[in-house]
């Protein structure tokens, strides 16, 4: 199929992805965003905490910004995979990406803003709670369930810390240990502010004949009742094209991080990254922060390219 030549291609249409394609768009940049439509916050029906837009539907704001970027004609957005991605075979710095498709294109910088899966605990019925009476953040979902009857779930001792920050929601809150060993301190602090913690093991998330919550079944075969899971998932990146491109990672908290600047860029020359990819700490306005500074610093290392290009080009007509 015939190869379609780009400024920059963006591999990933959420709020990282499409902050970045704004920002080039008005800089008049050639830019195809490629989107599988699989945003880490489908599962929530509303995001809070995103100024502007709280408790408003994260799809309805990514289709907004799909709206928003029709106003760019030189940015274009494309449903579809990329199956591969690879340098080009050129003395240039740029890329060559491949859908599943067959289309072929080509671009001088690629921003990677594909984000991550979170991967739940292994406890039948939490992930068809996942997004509706479970979730991480208390920041981002915590204010919904105030006073209400909260399961905090173990996955590592530093879930102690999520357990209070839902103690200062609400004073109904159970820290299921999950067979973690709490540091003396944490549990010290769990107890001074009435948090009960919970040394038996959940096993089985049980919903009732709705689908919602009902409560927490132990392994002694007893059913706590709750109004909301809060648990820590381990994130996993969504990075088979960083390592395809052979991205330098960082491993933190047992997780490969990819390594980047205060812009995104990466050790890769011409290739950046933004969003979750990067952190698990990206909450919408945290990615869409991310997606204006690798757009800004794209156009900027594009611009410098220019410079030297037409340098050279002047250099040669007085030759």
């Amino acid at each position: 199929m015939q190869r379609t030549e780009w400024d920059v291609i963006i591999v990933g249409g959420g709020s990282a992805g499409l902050s970045a394609a704004l920002m080039l768009g008005r800089s008049r940049r050639r830019v195809l965003v490629v989107d599988g439509s699989e945003p880490r916050n489908r599962f929530s029906a509303h995001m809070h905490g995103v100024l502007g837009h709280d408790h408003s539907s994260p799809l309805d704001l990514l289709a907004a910004g799909r709206a928003e970027l029709t106003r760019y004609h030189d940015v274009a957005v494309e449903s579809g995979t990329v199956a591969s991605a690879s340098p080009l075979d050129t003395d240039d710095i740029g890329f060559e990406v491949v859908l599943e498709s067959g289309e072929r294109h080509t671009a001088r910088r690629m921003l990677l803003a594909t984000g991550l899966r979170d991967e739940l605990p292994d406890i039948p019925g939490l992930t068809e709670q996942w997004g509706r009476n479970a979730a991480l953040c208390p920041y981002c979902d915590g204010w919904e369930v105030r006073d209400r009857r909260i399961a905090v779930i173990a996955t590592d001792a530093t879930n102690a810390h999520q357990a209070q920050l839902m103690r200062q929601l609400s004073p109904h809150v159970t820290f299921y240990t999950q067979g973690v060993n709490l540091p003396d301190a944490a549990r010290v602090g769990l107890e001074a502010r009435g948090i009960a913690i919970e040394s038996r093991t959940v096993v089985e998330v049980v919903g009732d004949e709705t689908g919602d919550l009902r409560g927490i079944r132990l392994d002694d075969g007893t059913e706590d009742e709750a109004d909301s899971i809060f648990v820590a998932p381990r994130p996993v990146p969504n990075d088979r094209l960083l390592r395809q491109l052979r991205a330098r990672t960082i491993r933190q908290n047992g997780v490969d991080w990819v390594l980047v600047d205060a812009s995104g860029r990466t050790n890769v020359p011409g290739l950046w990254a933004a969003g979750n990819i990067a952190t698990a700490q990206s909450s919408v306005p945290v990615a869409m922060a991310a997606g204006n500074l690798a757009g800004s610093g794209i156009n900027a290392d594009l611009v410098e390219e220019d410079i030297r290009e037409a340098i050279a080009a002047a250099q040669r007509d007085d030759g």
